[in-house]
């Protein structure tokens, strides 16, 4: 579905991503792993087209993202949950919603009145909340809506950007649960998380990014297996 090939993304001089290759399989939950500064969000915001790589090919469904811009990108079937939830504070949720489906407003009046009963259905709490400013919603319930924000646009490859950041480990649960099930209906995931043991428990392949580069890639049972991996991201210590 998604394939992303020898990409390199730059802040002026300096190069955040440095030949990146990596691909997430059609209704699949792919997780990146990765320190803090390692270019993870970096090349979330690539895939996404907020980012332009210096070079490299970004591929969806066989067609070139690189250059394209983020609108066109959502427009082609990829929605970005981004890191610390960026909800529009002063917006209501169900402004926040609509504002998810932009794209299709104009001509998918209809589909959007339906998916947002959709959403409000999936997260019971939103819709408690749906007249409420984002911005005094709970850390969690911010975090639902972001998800439920990018689902409003109906994409086939969700890309979610730390989930579980400053929340409490039962909503964290709470979180992930939501991601099996939405990858179980079919929408394939492309994950960025620190939690590793929780991201690993769900994802079918796994990618350790370090400093702008690739240092490892294989299946969850092939990280725990690799001791230094699994020493430095799970906190497994053998012998």
């Amino acid at each position: 579905m998604l394939e992303v090939q020898d990409v390199v993304t730059s802040y002026g001089m300096i190069q955040a991503l440095k030949g990146v290759s990596l691909a997430a399989r059609t209704g699949e939950v792919t997780c990146i792993l990765g320190p803090n500064g390692a270019g993870k969000t970096t090349l979330l915001y690539t895939i996404a087209g907020i980012l332009r790589p210096r070079s490299g090919s970004v591929r969806f469904e066989g067609r070139e993202l690189a250059g394209v811009p983020a609108d066109q990108v959502v427009r082609r079937g990829i929605s970005l949950v981004p890191e610390n939830r960026l909800v529009f504070a002063h917006m209501t949720v169900r402004e926040n919603l609509l504002a998810g489906a932009y794209a299709r407003l104009g001509r998918d009046g209809g589909g959007v009145k339906v998916d947002l009963e959709a959403m409000l259905e999936r997260f019971p709490i939103l819709r408690q909340r749906a007249g409420q400013a984002a911005g005094t919603l709970s850390g969690g319930e911010q975090q639902m809506l972001a998800v439920a924000r990018a689902l409003m646009a109906r994409p086939r490859l969700l890309m979610m950007d730390e989930p579980s950041l400053g929340l409490a480990p039962m909503i964290v649960e709470q979180i992930f649960e939501i991601v099996a099930a939405l990858n179980r209906e079919g929408i394939t995931v492309l994950l960025v998380e620190q939690n590793a043991r929780l991201a690993l428990s769900i994802a079918h392949h796994a990618y350790l990014l370090e400093q702008g580069r690739i240092a490892f890639r294989g299946t969850p049972s092939e990280v725990s297996a690799n001791e230094a991996i699994s020493r430095a991201y799970l906190g497994i210590k053998r012998g």
